[in-house]
C-alpha cells in the first residue's frame, strides 16, 4: 500500500466546496447550497437534543489530510471481501473510485452499477431526478458537509422485473488520518431483487473520519435486503446518515452491524410512501475499550396496511458506551399499521453504559404499536451450566453474546456474509470459534 497526502491538515469547519471535476453540472449549486447550510448549522454538541448523548468535542479538535493518492491491492482488502468473493463489487478508497480493485460490474442483465461521474449524461434523468430527494438532510450538519465534499459516489440500478443473482458489494476504505465522503444511491425499480451491502474498513494507521451518506428507492413490489457492516479502526471516527422509500407493496430489509470505529454515530430512516409496504429495520453493535456507538432510527408509517419490525440489539464491555434512540411516526390516514420496536444492551462490564430512548407517536386509531428497551447482564446460571459441561469462561460467554446477537445476523439471507459476521462476532469477542 502507498498513500500520498497533502502535508498541512484541514480543519472541517475551513473546508470549501470540493471541486467538481466530472460530476454533473446540475449537482454545482446543490453542493454549493450544502456547504452553506454546514456552516449555518455548525458541528452538533450535546446541548442539540438529537446529540444529548454523544459529545464530538473531541473530534471538532481532530484535522484530517485530503489524500492525493492511494495505490492499494488484493492482499490489502481480502479481509474485507471474504464471506462475499461472489458478489459485484465496487470500491472507493478515501471516497475516490478504484477501478483495479472493482470487479464483476454490470455482468448481469438489468443491473447497472456505476460511479456518479458515468452517468452524470443519463438521458432518463433518472439519477437527477432521485439524487438529494430521498434523504432528509436539511436539519443534518454532517449529510450536508457530505454534499459539499463528496469525489465520487456509487449508483445501483435493479431495472425492472430484475433479480439480481449475485450480491452487489460497495467497499469503502479509508487509510489512516484522512477523510472520506462516500455517497450512495441504490433505485431498486419495480418488481425488482436484489442484496446490497455496504462495508467500511480501515487500511493503515492513523485517525480517520468518514461521513457518508446513502439513499435509497424500493418501488412498488421490489425487495430490497440492504446491509451496512462498519468494522474500520477503533481510532476512527463515522458519522452516516442512510434513508429509504419504500412504495407500496415493496419490501425492504435493513441490517445495520456496526463492530469497529472510535465513536459511531448511525442516522437511518425509512420513510413508508405506500400501501401493503413491508420494513425490517435490524442492528448489532458490539464495543469495547472506549468505543461509543450512536444510533437513531426514524421509522415513518404514512399510508395504511403497512408493517415494520425493528430489533437492534447492543453488546458493550469495558469502558464502552452506546445510545439507542429508535423513533415511530404513525401519520392520520395510516391505520391498520402493525409496528413493533425491539432494544435490547448486554453489559458485559461494570463501566459500560446505555442510554436507550424509545419513541412512539401514533395519530390514526386502528394500529397495533409496541416498543420497549431492556438492559441487562450475562445470567451467572446460564454461565455456570455451560462451564459444568467443561466449556471454558471465555467461550461460555461468547456463546450466549452470539446467541444474543444471532437473532439480528441469522436473518441475512447469503451464507457466506452471514458466516462472516458470525466469525467476526467472535474475534470481536476475542474468542476462537471452537
Amino acid at each position: 500500500m502507498s498513500v500520498e497526502t497533502i502535508d498541512r491538515p484541514v480543519s472541517l469547519v475551513s473546508l470549501h466546496p470540493y471541486g467538481n471535476e466530472g460530476l454533473p453540472a446540475w449537482l454545482i449549486p446543490m453542493r454549493a447550497s450544502a456547504h452553506a447550510r454546514f456552516l449555518e448549522l455548525g458541528i452538533p454538541t450535546t446541548k442539540h437534543e438529537e446529540w444529548k448523548y454523544t459529545s464530538l468535542r473531541e473530534f471538532e479538535s481532530q484535522s484530517f489530510a485530503e489524500p492525493t493518492f492511494a495505490n492499494l491491492s488484493d492482499d490489502d482488502i481480502a479481509d474485507a471481501v471474504r464471506g462475499l468473493e461472489d458478489a459485484q463489487r465496487i470500491v472507493f478508497v478515501n471516497g475516490i473510485y478504484s477501478e483495479p480493485l472493482t470487479t464483476r460490474l454490470s455482468q448481469e442483465e438489468g443491473v447497472e452499477i456505476r460511479t456518479l461521474q458515468c452517468v452524470g449524461g443519463d438521458p432518463s434523468n433518472k439519477l437527477k431526478n432521485l439524487f438529494g430527494t430521498v434523504a432528509r438532510t436539511d436539519e443534518f450538519a454532517f449529510a450536508n458537509l457530505n454534499s459539499s465534499q463528496f469525489r465520487s459516489g456509487a449508483y445501483v440500478q435493479i431495472h425492472r422485473n430484475t433479480k439480481a443473482e449475485r450480491p452487489i458489494h460497495l467497499l469503502f476504505i479509508s487509510t489512516g488520518g484522512t477523510a472520506s465522503y462516500p455517497r450512495v444511491l441504490v433505485h431498486a425499480e419495480q418488481g425488482s431483487e436484489a442484496t446490497v451491502v455496504e462495508s467500511y474498513v480501515t487500511v493503515g494507521e492513523g485517525t480517520s473520519f468518514v461521513c457518508g451518506v446513502t439513499e435509497v428507492v424500493v418501488e412498488a413490489n421490489a425487495k430490497l435486503e440492504h446491509v451496512k457492516l462498519q468494522s474500520e479502526s477503533e481510532r476512527s471516527y463515522h458519522i452516516a446518515l442512510s434513508e429509504a422509500r419504500v412504495e407500496g407493496d415493496g419490501t425492504y430489509l435493513d441490517y445495520n452491524v456496526t463492530f469497529g470505529g472510535k465513536l459511531t454515530r448511525n442516522d437511518r430512516q425509512v420513510f413508508i410512501g405506500g400501501s401493503n409496504a413491508h420494513v425490517r429495520m435490524d442492528g448489532v453493535y458490539v464495543a469495547d475499550g472506549e468505543q461509543h456507538c450512536d444510533n437513531h432510527t426514524r421509522l415513518d408509517h404514512a399510508f395504511p396496511h403497512c408493517d415494520s419490525f425493528e430489533v437492534y440489539k447492543g453488546v458493550l464491555d469495558g469502558a464502552s458506551s452506546g445510545v439507542f434512540n429508535g423513533k415511530i411516526f404513525v401519520y392520520l390516514d395510516a391505520q391498520k399499521t402493525d409496528a413493533k420496536q425491539t432494544n435490547q444492551a448486554l453489559l458485559l462490564s461494570p463501566k459500560a453504559t446505555i442510554e436507550t430512548k424509545p419513541q412512539l407517536e401514533i395519530f390514526a386509531d386502528d394500529v397495533k404499536c409496541t416498543h420497549g428497551a431492556t438492559v441487562g447482564q450475562l445470567r451467572e446460571d446460564a454461565l455456570f451450566y455451560l462451564q459444568s459441561r467443561g466449556i471454558p469462561l471465555k467461550q461460555a460467554r461468547a456463546l450466549l453474546v452470539y446467541a444474543f446477537a444471532a437473532e439480528v445476523l441469522e436473518r441475512i439471507s447469503h451464507d457466506g456474509l452471514r458466516s462472516e459476521l458470525e466469525s467476526r462476532l467472535y474475534q470481536k469477542l476475542g474468542t476462537d470459534q471452537g
